[in-house]
């Protein structure tokens, strides 16, 4: 189900929490915690132009040693913390990467790394698929149509020859392989002002047409709406389409999808230790719910965020939109 909101206007503020009040959901409040999603850093080798973190490869933001020191204390007394997500940038050119992943992995946690593909033909990073194999880490792909003028319109000349050479790659070692164990994952996001088609559908035409054209295999394909801040409301507001996409995203405003958003069991951790709501709010630096901004270095235990408010904003919409969006994908 939908909800007809009234169409917006440069001149009117977006209200998510007017929204979820009238559609009877209250406030969003977290559940038990059980992912930490890691950005650390904002260095890449790709400059996408949908990318809401604003990475390139001139960004300095990093993650140092110190923090991850915390992060990995953490994690050894919060059991309840089942999933490390780590993103960036392109996290792997984070010189302590490998020792993030090490260190989640001999806790015992599913490790998932949000890889752009490209990344494995970086000098250094020879030996990266292998080092991944071998940590059995979840790989999440950015492949955001299985045909080359739109990924390289969207991520640049020359990525989607390398994203096939990659995933090809990958698929020797046995990712996206049934019954390997070794989980590849991946994701589109829509070229433009839209809202992702139905999940099942595309993946199904993308599991056909890469098989069909490059032989390569993976597990699920996710669609993750296209967030309007950073770099892509940046390229909204000069094509002044920005009050087009946000009218789109509230009109289609669906309640069903509020349970399962995944801000209610997960919080971000930003390069610098600070904590946020999810990774959107974080590179928006609004404070997470609750009134503080606390860093790892401030808290033991996680668990005091069980039952904690959830900081919203316009940009909810593009998480709440259709059949919903989360870093796992369509959520109905």
């Amino acid at each position: 189900m939908t909800v007809s909101l009234p169409l917006a206007s440069n001149q009117v503020r977006y209200d998510f929490r007017a929204a979820m009040h009238d559609a009877g959901s209250g406030p969003l409040v977290r559940s038990e915690l059980t992912t930490l999603q890691i950005n650390v850093g904002k260095l890449c080798n790709q400059a996408c132009h949908h990318c809401h973190v604003d990475a390139g490869p001139k960004r300095t933001e990093i993650m140092t040693p110190k923090v991850v020191d915390k992060i990995l204390s953490l994690l050894a007394s919060n059991e309840q913390i089942e999933l490390v997500d780590l993103t960036g940038g392109a996290p792997e050119l984070n010189p302590d990467f490998r020792r993030l992943v090490t260190g989640a992995r001999a806790l015992g946690r599913t490790v998932i790394d949000r890889c752009n593909l490209t990344v494995l033909f970086e000098p250094g990073q020879e030996d990266l698929a292998v080092f991944l194999t071998d940590q059995q880490v979840e790989i999440t792909a950015s492949l955001p149509c299985y045909s080359e003028d739109n990924v390289d319109k969207q991520r640049g000349k020359g990525v989607f020859e390398k994203s096939i050479a990659a995933l090809r790659a990958l698929n020797q070692l046995g990712y996206g392989i049934p019954n390997s164990g070794l989980v590849l994952n991946l994701v589109y996001n829509p070229v433009g002002v839209y809202l992702p088609p139905s999940q099942a559908a595309l993946q199904a035409d993308y599991k056909r047409e890469l098989d069909a054209q490059f032989g390569i295999q993976f597990n699920e394909l996710f669609t993750i709406t296209n967030m309007p801040i950073k770099r892509f409301a940046h390229f909204l507001e000069r094509e002044g389409k920005l009050d087009e996409y946000m009218s789109l995203l509230i009109n289609h405003f669906n309640p069903a999808t509020v349970q399962g958003l995944m801000c209610r069991s997960l919080l971000s951790i930003a390069y610098d230790g600070a904590l946020y709501d999810c990774d959107f709010n974080q590179m928006l630096e609004i404070d997470i719910g609750g009134g503080d901004q606390p860093t790892v270095f401030e808290l033991d235990d996680l668990s005091t965020f069980t039952g904690r408010p959830i900081a919203t904003d316009s940009h909810c919409f593009g998480c709440t939109a259709g059949a919903g969006s989360s870093c796992g994908g369509a959520l109905e």
